[in-house]
């Protein structure tokens, strides 16, 4: 959520020009991680919260793409966008720990 908060503050700096293309690509992203794991859990079936982590993690490769195109066409900085960047590879490794957890729990069962 609050990498999600982040995006929305860098999307609304940006050129008016870009908040509707590149900006409305990082917030959808942004949202998508979030939101699947949200959806995921609240489906109260371990296969289907892992296919959403799996999205979600999709969504935060997405993001970290996003952020890149941002950075080398100049509008976001890049100090803002490697801080983001390092932040969404963060999230992805915990998303990857939580699926590998998830699924070493199934197998015991």
């Amino acid at each position: 959520m609050d990498l999600a908060v982040r995006c929305y503050g860098v999307s609304r700096r940006m050129p008016r020009d870009e908040q509707g293309v590149l900006g409305y690509q990082i917030r959808k992203c942004a949202v998508s991680v979030p939101s699947n794991i949200a959806e995921g859990k609240a489906r109260q079936s371990t296969p289907s919260y892992t296919n959403h982590l799996w999205i979600a993690h999709g969504s935060s490769a997405e993001l970290e793409t996003q952020l890149e195109l941002g950075a080398r066409v100049k509008v976001v900085s890049e100090q803002e966008a490697a801080a983001l960047i390092s932040d969404t590879q963060e999230i992805g490794r915990m998303l990857k720990g939580l699926v590998a957890s998830l699924e070493r729990t199934v197998a015991r069962t």
